[in-house]
């Protein structure tokens, strides 16, 4: 949704993130592959890219502003939901990007709020078709 806006090192940084809190859980569900591959086109990756295994430690660096960090954490929340289940190696991944990114529990809680209540509208939307 926000991912166009990261810079060129930030989508690589935020695909291989995205990489790797999918398959932590040891399972990679279709939903997860679609809106992986929904992710790769909206950020505009080249096709050859693949992504690998990114350690937390140092994406603050990256992911230097408020607003690529919470465009992050955001789009890492909805792709946890592709499978219909945030499984605990998911969340725990998150818990240490939050920390890393200085995201309060309560601003995690807001915007995974705000990410579950997108998802219903879009489940909304596409009943309308």
């Amino acid at each position: 949704m926000f991912l166009s806006s990261l810079t060129e090192q930030q989508k690589e940084a935020f695909f291989c993130l995205a990489h790797t809190i999918v398959v932590s859980d040891g399972e990679l569900s279709v939903g997860e592959q679609i809106m992986m591959e929904d992710m790769r086109r909206e950020m505009a990756l080249r096709i050859e890219f693949e992504p690998d295994y990114l350690d937390v430690a140092g994406t603050q660096d990256v992911f230097d502003t408020k607003r690529s960090r919470t465009i992050v954490v955001i789009s890492l929340i909805r792709l946890n939901y592709a499978d219909g289940a945030f499984e605990i190696e998911e969340r725990s991944f998150l818990n240490v990007l939050c920390n890393a990114f200085e995201i309060s529990d309560t601003e995690f809680v807001l915007i995974d709020n705000w990410v579950r209540r997108l998802i219903a509208l879009e489940r909304e939307a596409n009943d309308f078709f």
